[in-house]
Parts: structure tokens; C-alpha cells; sequence
């Protein structure tokens, strides 16, 4: 048993033992209570639905790692997705062309860039506490966006945005693929540059790593820059696929998003954490929502049951450690 649990960290990492085995309870428990569950139109679904919340996962990730936390990452894909409608409204609504798009979607990007520039500055200069920062952004977000637009929402968009968020690729739907790309991305900027490193440090011991000669203030406001840009992106995406956009929509995602990167083994308080566990954990939690609507459970029912999983998963993350304690 030691030797295949030694393999298995060798391949995967051991902070991937906790993801997998939920991912398998999971699969075995709803495929036995139902027959549905291993069809194409269930995981059809499932590779539909994950890209939004898997990018705003990402968004998440990047200032757990050092230590802090993003609470404006839904209300700040909104907003990006609301600039991007107010560009393509100017330029004809239904009928703006491909240029108008990415004029629309650059300047949203660079509204979730600024959201995070804003947050970043900050915390990096007052030292106040991320919760705090983020908290007043989310406030300020969503008070700005309820008041342009008047509680309402925007919709009408040109057909060619409809593949982003409905389209499929050699079978592959679009949106997943762009998440896939984003998960690399961010596993490749983790694991193989200064910043990833740096991110490390700072979430470990922001002190020792300020005296190792690292620009803690640079490395902090970078981070949440990147972190606004990408949630940006999940907002072009959920406008492309519900062809509307206003300033409430995925509010619950906040929570599966801490939920996935805990699940994914995240330290909650910085330094550890890797990419790959946390995409696992977010299939995982994607398929447990889904096997729940295939047995008759509403989505209220599912939030809930995502709540009680995160109190299980902190729970057993404190035994495990304890347990480890005891036996060296």
C-alpha cells in the first residue's frame, strides 16, 4: 500500500490523493443512484457549465497563494462583461462587427486589470487586510454597476459571439478549451516563473521574503492585477453565453470558488497550493451539481450541500495534519 501511495505522489503529487478519491466517491455514488448520470448529455453539461466557474477559480487562486483573498472576483467579471455590451450597444448591438468585439473586450479586460490594480495598490502600500480591500471593491462594484444600469440587464449581441460561449471545437466546446488554456497558463506562471515563485514566498513569509530581496509591493499588485483581468474573462464569456450581462449574475459562485481551491488543497493562508487539484475539485463539484439536479434536488439544495462540503473538507484537512502529527 506504502509503495503504490509513493508511486502515486511520485505521478501526480500528493496534494492530488484528496481531489481524485472525491472525485471517484462522487462517480460511484451518483452513478448507482442514477442511470443517467454516465450519458453524454450529463458531462455535455458539465464541459458547458465549468469554464465560468473555473476561470473565476483561477481568479481566486492567485491571491490565496500569497496569502490573501479576491471577494470581488463575480462582481468584477460583471462589470467586464457590462463594458464589453456598452461597446458593442455603440457600435449597432446585433449588428456591431468583430472589430467592435475586441475593442469591447480588450477594454474589458483592461476594466478587470484595473479593478485588481486598484486592490492590489492598496494592500500592497497600507498593509490592509486583503478581506477588507476586496470587500469594499465587491460594495463599489456592484453599487456602480446596479446604478448604470439601473438593476437591468443588456442583451442583443452579434451571432459571432455565440460560438465563445455555445460553440464546440473538434467536439470540444469552446468555452472549456479556453479554460483549459487558462489553467495552463496559470500552472505555467506558478511553477515555472519569478512572479509564481514570488507569489509562493510572499504567502509562506511576506517578511523573509521582502528580505530576500523580492519587491513584495510589485509581486502583490501584479497578482491582483491578474487576477481582475482573468476574472474579465470569465465575464466576456458568461455574455456570450447568455447573450446578456447585468451586474448579479453568478454572485454565488464566490463561494464555490474557495470552496474548489480548498477541495484542490490551497493553503487558506498562502504558500502551497497548485493548479491541477483545484481544476480537478472544480469538475468534482461541477458533477456533484449536476448528479443532484439529475435527482430531483434544486439548485438552493446544491449550494447548500457545497457549504456543508467546505466545513467536511476544513474538518478533515485539520485530522489529516494532526493525524501526520502523531505518528512521526
Amino acid at each position: 500500500m506504502n509503495a503504490l501511495a509513493n508511486r502515486f505522489n511520485a505521478i501526480f503529487g500528493a496534494d492530488m490523493a484528496g481531489p481524485f478519491a472525491a472525485l471517484a466517491a462522487v462517480l460511484i455514488v451518483f452513478g448507482l443512484a442514477s442511470p443517467q448520470f454516465f450519458t453524454a448529455a450529463t458531462f455535455g453539461s458539465v464541459a458547458f457549465q465549468l469554464p465560468e466557474l473555473g476561470i473565476l477559480t483561477l481568479a481566486m487562486l492567485l491571491p490565496i497563494l500569497t496569502g490573501g483573498l479576491n471577494l470581488a472576483i463575480t462582481f468584477t467579471a460583471n462589470m467586464a462583461g457590462l463594458t464589453l455590451a456598452w461597446v458593442l450597444q455603440a457600435n449597432g448591438g446585433a449588428d456591431a462587427g468583430p472589430g467592435a468585439f475586441l475593442l469591447g473586450s480588450l477594454l474589458a479586460l483592461g476594466v478587470g486589470a484595473a479593478s485588481g490594480l486598484v486592490m492590489g495598490l492598496v494592500i500592497a502600500f497600507t498593509r490592509a487586510h486583503p478581506i477588507l480591500v476586496s470587500l469594499s471593491m465587491m460594495i463599489f462594484l456592484r453599487g456602480l454597476g446596479e446604478f448604470l444600469t439601473r438593476g437591468g440587464d443588456i442583451s442583443g449581441f452579434p451571432g459571432f459571439i455565440a460560438p465563445i460561449g455555445h460553440g464546440s471545437l473538434l467536439g470540444i466546446p469552446v468555452p472549456l478549451l479556453i479554460l483549459i488554456a487558462c489553467v495552463l497558463a496559470c500552472h505555467v506562471l506558478l511553477s515555472r516563473s519569478k512572479l509564481g515563485f514570488s507569489a509562493y514566498m510572499i504567502g509562506s513569509n511576506i517578511e523573509s521574503a521582502r528580505y530576500s530581496g523580492i519587491n513584495t509591493r510589485k509581486v502583490l499588485v501584479l497578482v491582483y492585477i491578474l487576477s481582475g483581468a482573468i476574472a474579465a474573462v470569465a465575464g466576456i464569456i458568461m455574455l456570450a453565453r447568455f447573450n446578456s450581462v447585468r451586474i448579479g449574475h453568478g454572485e454565488s459562485y464566490l463561494l464555490i470558488t474557495v470552496l474548489a481551491c480548498f477541495l484542490g488543497g490551497i493553503n487558506p493562508f498562502g504558500g502551497f497550493g497548485r493548479v491541477l487539484p483545484v481544476f480537478v475539485a472544480l469538475v468534482v463539484l461541477q458533477l456533484l451539481s449536476s448528479g443532484l439536479n439529475l435527482l430531483g434536488a434544486n439548485q438552493h439544495l446544491a449550494t447548500a450541500v457545497w457549504g456543508i462540503l467546505l466545513i467536511v473538507v476544513m474538518v478533515l484537512r485539520w485530522a489529516s495534519a494532526k493525524f501526520i502529527k502523531l505518528t512521526k
